[in-house]
């Protein structure tokens, strides 16, 4: 039991957030997830966040309404799930990192935009007047956004239909044109809350 807690509290330790200027310059102020994510895991990502990939060169945004906050692999966790045919998809299978970001104002305009518009056919930031910052890793993330949890992939696979157990998936990519979804499950290495 002692050395179960030993690798419990180094394990927290490691995962710990580190506050970056360029967030704190933002009014961003660097959380510990496991002490001060005081969001109800089951509803966090029914009310819609957004996800970010890419680089300073090249980035995307999209909303997204599906994932899960936990841990795996002993390391505190988010899970994502992209569909094939997104444009952000690109951004996901090219990124080291991603963001997940929550928004208080302007949250149904931004979220309805980044929803039904495709980064294919222009700069949804600038059409949104969000202003793009990137994180120590050069990952991007929104300066309007209240919060914003960046994520190392660790894992990334698309749907087999052929495991499909029951009629729920069946039914949802029957009339689904964007394709199945891939899941992509990142370790937590920053937060940051306004």
């Amino acid at each position: 039991m002692k050395r179960f807690l030993q690798t419990f509290i180094l394990t927290l330790m490691a995962i710990t957030p580190v506050a970056i200027s360029a967030q704190t310059q933002y009014g961003f102020k660097a959380i510990a997830v496991e002490q001060d994510f005081t969001e109800n895991g089951f509803n966090w990502f029914k009310h819609a966040l957004l996800l970010a990939a890419g680089n300073e060169q090249q980035s995307n945004a999209m909303t997204i309404g599906w994932g899960g906050i936990g841990t795996l692999w002993r390391k505190t966790a988010v899970t994502v799930y992209v569909a094939e045919k997104r444009y952000t998809k690109q951004f996901m299978d090219n990124a080291q990192y991603f963001t997940v970001m929550a928004f208080a104002d302007r949250k149904d305009e931004i979220l309805e935009y980044m929803g039904t518009k495709s980064g294919r056919d222009g700069d949804k930031a600038k059409a949104l007047n969000l202003h793009t910052a990137y994180t120590e890793n050069g990952t991007p993330y929104y300066i309007e956004a209240d919060m914003v949890i960046e994520c190392r992939t660790m894992y990334a696979a698309p749907f087999d239909p052929q495991h499909f157990k029951n009629d729920v998936p069946q039914k949802m990519y029957s009339n689904f044109p964007a394709g199945v979804h891939t899941m992509y499950i990142g370790e937590v290495v920053n937060a940051w809350k306004k």
